[in-house]
């Protein structure tokens, strides 16, 4: 790789600036990785080089973090939140993307927010980081994958509804949703998985996925159908299927990825599974994007003591996402 992974700050009051050089090291030289955001807020001691471009990163030793400065408005403090440094959080992430957009970065790798800081200092519209990446990106139709990199047979888990009320999911889990879900995991398992003939199961809405209308009639009215149908056109989906029978490992190997009616249907598996290697990825954008799976934790941050694989295995599927679209 000669361009590099672009690593965001994320929260500066969160665990993202102390896993930085952490993860850095860890991808090794033959990942060139830069971070954007306030060097003030890296960890007293952090070895750190400036760069005024992202394609001078590759010369940084991989001992030391590249920093692309974004300056903030004020200092930071782990562990304790700052509503006036969202306005910069924001920022970094547009940077990024642009920086992505003009094709001088390979990758976007995104330390965790806080929605809730963002919404009080920046007046932060955005149910979370994928739908304001779908924004910036000017895309319609995006969908959140959540891969494992540490439990075979590995799970990728595609909720069809994302951050919405559950009390929601009913009338927002429509056929055009679930069609957009599983075209767009189909279309990222060839492109950025390298799997040439992928095999795609389908969670059902209900318990026991109806139960042939026992427990609801959305499967047999509409669900069953519509994955016949993608499936007669060369999709390779099946289903529906009970979702709480879906995700040990025998069932797992019957398939590529999951596609799955809401958020918790898709990450309670997976985070139950693969809690530090799991790694979220946005598919539908025109870039890369890759984040760990798991928040800002802010009550363990600045002790030292938080765990750096989900960062380090977000780096990593984004390098292999980059050589699987040139391969």
């Amino acid at each position: 790789m000669t361009q590099p992974i672009l690593l965001t700050c994320g929260d500066p009051a969160g665990v993202g600036p102390e896993l930085a050089l952490t993860a850095r090291r860890s991808v090794g030289a033959a990942v060139p990785v830069v971070w954007l955001g306030d060097p003030r807020h890296l960890p007293p001691g952090t070895p750190w080089i400036q760069i005024d471009a992202p394609e001078a990163a590759a010369g940084v030793p991989a001992d030391r973090l590249a920093v692309l400065r974004h300056d903030f408005p004020a200092p930071a403090v782990a562990g304790r939140p700052d509503p006036a440094n969202a306005p910069g959080v924001v920022a970094v992430i547009r940077r990024a993307v642009d920086l992505a957009q003009a094709g001088r970065i390979a990758a976007i790798t995104t330390a965790p927010i806080s929605k809730e800081i963002l919404k009080q200092g920046a007046n932060f519209a955005f149910p979370g980081h994928t739908e304001y990446l779908a924004h910036l990106a000017g895309v319609g139709e995006v969908a959140m994958m959540l891969a494992s990199t540490t439990v075979t047979p590995p799970l990728r888990s595609v909720p069809a509804t994302i951050h919405i009320a559950l009390d929601e999911v009913p009338g927002s889990f429509t056929p055009e949703v679930l069609e957009s879900a599983i075209r767009l995991t189909h279309a990222a398992l060839i492109r950025d998985f390298g799997i040439a003939t992928p095999r795609i199961a389908i969670a059902g809405l209900n318990p026991h996925a109806g139960e042939n209308g026992v427990m609801g009639f959305d499967e047999q009215r509409w669900i069953a159908p519509l994955v016949a149908r993608l499936a007669a056109a060369g999709l390779g989906c099946f289903g529906p299927l009970p979702a709480d029978t879906m995700f040990h490992a025998p069932a797992r190997a019957r398939y590529d990825a999951a596609v799955c009616a809401y958020h918790d249907q898709a990450l309670i598996p997976i985070k139950t599974l693969d809690f530090a290697g799991g790694v979220n990825v946005t598919l539908g954008l025109p870039f890369i994007r890759t984040s760990p799976d798991h928040g800002t934790a802010f009550d363990i941050a600045g002790r030292g003591v938080a765990d750096p694989d989900s960062t380090i295995a977000a780096l990593r599927m984004a390098a292999g996402m980059v050589k699987a679209r040139a391969g």
